[in-house]
């Protein structure tokens, strides 16, 4: 992806340089060229922004002594107003013919359009108004790829037309989610590392392997299986997913496979087995017990559930990534480069793809070690009450703010205006000089936000995301110790490291704007 942005970016500059001639204000954007001269020492702003995280974790060990272990938040069921149904129905059914008209769209410019992946349909479009966009929208709204999924779509249409009863093969049972693991992990190498990624042509090729893989997948062990243990893009959307305000629920005492997104609702007379966010339970389930509820946003992250390990690799990934992602744009990974140079370039291959191959693998192997280690110190200072495994496999939902705000710090330049590239090639998605709708000409409004913007954004996001992965550890630390006193010592050492956390992260973020 990054390629296709350093050349939209270079075509902006381009605009704006011609446009300077005719304005008599120059206009930047942020990573485009513009620096910010912060009102005060950027020192300044990382003891404040520590300090924030620290204090709310003051505030919140006060006021916030217990919780139960049947966890509850406040929820209204959309599903039971009059009329919703009928809507939602509609919508979704609009939604999904747009999805896979998109994708065909985007297969068919990969292969037959322009070879300039500027004037091409498909870079832009995967690798800004989908990669981010789905992004942005998820965390945001609610997991819209449950109904936008154009390969879940198909497979669907094809299940309801097909005779096909029984699965050519059980799931291995020791295989978990570790394929979605490593074919995410090779999304992000063709993201930051290969070169040829944004050529719409490269990049639809990719996409038919995808394809091919995805529905061969679906065929041998079922659309639900693959999806949860292999499809990477759907582990990652329904990861974030916890975060947003809207949840797809059923009440289903059947759900086989719930693997945390169950709880017991005690509550009740009679003990009921609820599903989120699950797929299988939802198709399966009559209508008078599926909700979608709108909830305040963040608590789906606060049920304290259990993952297994694969699962927990992918969400340190996922954190380990995005941040790889913002610090090769830094002057410390160029110092990196300058020094691996030597060591690197006498082997086969691109020096420089082969340095950033080794920063993609070994910064989620770092972090995991860093988060594993901190992980065992929380147990040690609950005296052993919640052991390191509970404590790996349980706490890692609270990375996942920090995740969410990193990629909304770091992508929001990108998605609000080099994302603006995608209304021409709405009218030209071929690259032949047409303008169907009239847009063909639109020349990107790169005032829209400015450097300013999107320094006070990305200091707000980290804050307040550092700030909720804080209350959702003290959350769930508080359901595993006897004492309130226990449960505020064994968070200190995460505690340590989301402050770290939130100066580096604040620290990568700002050296494009303010260096």
């Amino acid at each position: 992806m990054r390629h296709l942005l350093k050349s939209i970016k270079l075509k902006i500059v381009g605009i704006a340089l011609s446009l300077l001639f005719f304005q008599p204000e120059i206009m930047y954007a942020h990573g485009f060229g513009e620096r910010y001269d912060l009102p005060v020492p950027f020192n300044y702003f990382m003891v404040a922004a520590a300090s924030t995280v620290l204090l709310s974790f003051v505030f919140m060990a006060y006021f916030i002594r217990t919780t139960s272990i049947s966890y509850s938040y406040l929820r209204f069921n959309l599903y039971s107003v009059v009329g919703f149904r009928k809507i939602f129905a509609i919508i979704t059914t609009v939604s999904k013919l747009f999805a896979v008209l998109l994708f065909l769209l985007v297969i068919l410019t990969g292969f037959f359009g322009t070879k300039e992946p500027l004037d091409n349909f498909a870079p832009t479009f995967v690798w800004i108004i989908w990669w981010v966009g789905i992004v942005f929208f998820t965390a945001l709204l609610g997991n819209v790829w449950l109904i936008l999924n154009p390969w879940l779509i198909l497979y669907t249409v094809y299940e309801k037309f097909s005779s096909r009863q029984s699965l050519l093969l059980t799931w291995p049972k020791n295989f978990d989610a570790w394929p979605a693991v490593t074919f995410y992990l090779m999304f992000c190498w063709i993201e930051n590392v290969y070169v040829q990624s944004s050529q719409p042509f490269n990049l639809a090729v990719l996409i038919l392997i995808y394809t091919v893989l995805t529905f061969t997948g679906m065929f041998v062990f079922g659309k639900h299986v693959w999806l949860r243990n292999a499809d990477p893009f759907f582990v990652l959307f329904q990861l974030f997913s916890k975060f947003s305000p809207i949840e797809f629920r059923v009440i289903n005492e059947n759900c086989v496979h719930k693997n945390n997104n169950g709880q017991i609702n005690t509550n009740l007379l009679m003990p009921v087995l609820y599903s989120t966010d699950c797929l299988q339970c939802w198709e399966n389930c009559d209508a008078d017990k599926k909700e979608i509820n709108i909830r305040p946003w963040f608590v789906g992250l606060a049920s304290g559930g259990r993952v297994n390990v694969s699962i927990m690799v992918f969400h340190i990934i996922a954190l380990a990534t995005v941040t790889f992602d913002g610090f090769s744009e830094t002057p410390a990974w160029v110092g990196i480069q300058n020094l691996l140079w030597p060591i690197v370039s006498p082997l086969p291959g691109s020096t420089v793809g082969i340095i950033s191959s080794l920063g993609i693998f070994l910064i989620p192997i770092f972090s995991g070690l860093v988060y594993v280690w901190v992980c065992s110190k929380v147990s040690k200072f609950s005296n052993n009450k919640i052991s390191t495994s509970e404590v790996i496999l349980r706490f890692v939902f609270s990375l996942v703010p920090i995740a969410i705000a990193y990629n909304f710090s770091h992508y929001i330049s990108f998605i609000v205006i080099t994302g603006q590239n995608i209304i021409p090639l709405l009218s030209d998605p071929f690259g032949f000089g047409w303008n169907l709708i009239g847009t063909s000409n639109y020349i990107p409004y790169l005032t829209i936000i400015d450097a300013q913007f999107v320094w006070l954004f990305s200091l707000a996001a980290l804050v307040i995301g550092h700030v909720i992965s804080v209350y959702i550890a003290h959350v769930i630390v508080l359901r595993y110790s006897v004492s309130h006193a226990r449960a505020i010592k064994s968070q200190i050492p995460m505690l340590i490291l989301m402050v770290f956390y939130t100066v580096a992260s604040l620290w990568i973020i700002a050296q494009p704007i303010i260096e």
